[in-house]
């Protein structure tokens, strides 16, 4: 097999939650930006299923940042999600989730 490299990763910041003010390096992709949601799983002390932590990725403020030429950040920290679930797009089509797709089976239908 090919050697393919050093994989390149960067510290980040980690924000709110458990992994408040902690610093992890994290493996960036191909375009040399980290995940958009970070996930850690931590176990469960009594044998449960383990609990997931989300934490978002958002653009770092302050100085020192690093702002490219067309004002896109290149560095980011993680924000921690207490809902736990990732985004979801919102594109201006997209619809709200809070109706069923499909209608019950059971559901009466008007027949002539």
């Amino acid at each position: 097999m090919a050697e393919t490299g050093p994989v390149k990763s960067e510290d980040t910041p980690f924000e709110g939650g458990p992994m408040d003010g902690r610093v992890l390096p994290v493996l960036l992709g191909i375009t040399g930006h980290p995940p958009k949601a970070y996930r850690i799983p931590v176990p469960d002390p009594h044998g449960g299923p383990p609990t997931v932590l989300v934490y978002h990725r958002v653009p770092r403020t302050g100085t020192g940042t690093g702002t490219g030429r067309v004002g896109l950040s290149r560095r980011w920290k993680y924000e921690y999600a207490p809902e736990g679930q990732a985004r979801r797009l919102n594109w201006p089509w997209s619809r709200p989730r809070t109706t069923p797709r499909n209608p019950p089976q059971d559901a009466p239908r008007d027949t002539p």
